[in-house]
């Protein structure tokens, strides 16, 4: 009965997916054009208000780490893993005040409805498109595996039930519910997700400050534990400066770089809209900085785990009801959620729109009849996440570490290509190469042969190596056009 009692939430939030994914389908179905059947089901009309806006970038940003490997860390390094983590709550922000206003006017001047649409349109290069395209479809696939697993697995911990249970109960639910409903049905569920994980967080948080006999009692214990945990270094000081700053790259900065998030910037309504979402989601982010403390305060109430990634499967059985327990795993299932189904829609993305009606249709949409974009669609998103459903039935080991190493690999093809697009005249298609081919090169060398740097993740000076090839190639590269000059800033580049 416990076990049933711990699943009936997450099949209702599973539920209200799904019917989120049949109504975003029939608003698909109005469409009467290819072109019309492209931006609805993709980017879903550019409709999305403030709210909605903010919940989806949130929701696409966090993961299952957010939920069971950043608490671990939490729990061994105490409250520096909860002021590095902090770094997150400008994300929203970030996005929509760096790329929001400039990169949606681009985009409908472009007619963009895909990341690589707006590259295609910024650097009119071949080469650019496909290995954008090439390298979301490797590091999305990568990323997904690791979603599904780590999903399944928490699943399993706190239900008692099979892995292969969790990973068919979410894994197919949100490959039936994307493939369905599109870009429309991924912003739906993501706001409804972003709810769920903020409502999760904070229960879990006041369930572990309760069992430890309060905030100042627990935040004592620590200190009788290790004086380190309540420090902004850590025991040891396990969390240096150069890490800190490091996390100012990775998920500051580097977030610009992130396709699932930077695509969500082409798809709200008016100015508004993303002026709200800035103010809400940087509120609303912070909400989920709970699940990082209650890792950390876990420690003062169960100070004997043998690893981290323990702790909140651990505190959730020991600390709450099996109905609660359901609420809180329906969290870390919506942060993954979250994350997939933008990846799946992208990832189909890149085949059907940037790919295949490109180069196999010659860029003639209207060759294809919405019914028929509309099944190949469908049919993608599902084929896509069958695969990654599939490698998730016998997982491999260092899942975090494919985890970061797509998230990494993400930020060095695309962030540069991106921004500078966007703001630097002199960007152009000889930059953007050199920029994704020395990042994803450097990333890769680092990655690989992982020499010591004090502390500094490997996306610093990856970034450092594609800022400089872009600058190297772009003046050493044929100009932008003057149509592309006057696209993107109303006036002639003065060369002939």
């Amino acid at each position: 009965m416990a076990e049933l009692n711990t699943i009936v939430p997450v099949v209702i939030y599973l539920s209200l997916s799904f019917l989120a994914a049949l109504w975003a389908r029939k608003q698909s179905q109005k469409t009467s054009d290819s072109h019309g059947f492209i931006e609805e089901y993709f980017i879903g009309g550019r409709s999305m208000g403030g709210f909605v806006l903010a919940m989806s970038i949130i929701a696409s940003y966090t993961s299952a780490s957010s939920f069971v490997g950043g608490p671990g860390v939490a729990y061994k390094l105490g409250l520096s893993w909860v002021l590095l983590a902090m770094i997150q709550v400008p994300t929203t922000f970030l996005t929509l005040g760096v790329l929001g206003k400039r990169f949606a006017i681009m985009a409908r001047k472009t007619r963009s409805v895909t990341l690589t649409d707006f590259l295609r349109a910024r650097y009119r290069s071949d080469a650019v498109v496909v290995l954008c395209s090439l390298a979301l479809l490797v590091f999305f696939m990568a990323a997904m595996l690791a979603q599904f697993i780590g999903g399944a697995r928490l699943f399993q911990a706190v239900t008692g039930y099979p892995y292969i249970v969790g990973l068919a109960l979410f894994g197919l639910t949100v490959i039936l519910y994307t493939a369905v409903g599109g870009f429309r049905a991924v912003v739906l569920t993501d706001a409804i997700q972003g709810m769920v994980m903020v409502f999760a967080s904070v229960v879990v948080l006041v369930a572990v400050v309760n069992a430890g006999g309060g905030m100042e009692r627990c935040v004592a214990t620590l200190k009788a534990i290790d004086p380190g945990l309540i420090t902004p270094t850590g025991p040891g000081d396990a969390v240096p400066q150069p890490m800190i700053l490091s996390f100012w790259v990775l998920v500051g900065l580097g977030i610009l770089g992130l396709p699932q998030t930077s695509q969500k910037c082409m798809g709200y309504k008016d100015s508004r809209s993303m002026h709200d979402a800035m103010i809400m989601g940087t509120l609303i982010i912070g909400f989920l900085l709970c699940v990082h403390l209650a890792g950390t305060l876990g420690r003062a109430v169960i100070p004997d785990l043998p690893a981290g990634d323990l702790a909140m499967p651990t505190l959730i059985i020991k600390l709450l009801s099996p109905f609660w327990a359901g609420v809180f795993i329906a969290g870390p299932l919506a942060a993954i959620m979250s994350t997939v189904d933008s990846m799946l829609l992208l990832a189909s993305a890149a085949i059907i729109k940037d790919l295949y009606i490109h180069y196999g249709l010659k860029g003639d949409a209207s060759r294809m009849t919405p019914a028929r974009l509309q099944t190949m669609s469908l049919v993608c998103t599902a084929v896509i996440g069958l695969i990654v459903f599939a490698a998730a039935i016998e997982p491999p080991d260092l899942l975090v570490w494919i985890n970061l190493f797509a998230f990494g690999g993400l930020e060095a093809v695309f962030l540069w290509p991106i921004i500078l697009g966007l703001y630097w005249k002199e960007a152009n298609a000889s930059g953007a190469v050199a920029s994704i081919v020395a990042g994803v090169a450097c990333f890769f060398a680092l990655s690989i042969l992982n020499p010591g740097m004090g502390g500094i993740h490997a996306i610093v000076p990856t970034s450092i190596v594609a800022f400089a090839a872009f600058v190297i190639g772009a003046k050493c590269g044929r100009p932008a056009s003057e149509e592309v000059i006057r696209l993107f800033w109303g006036e002639g580049n003065g060369t002939s």
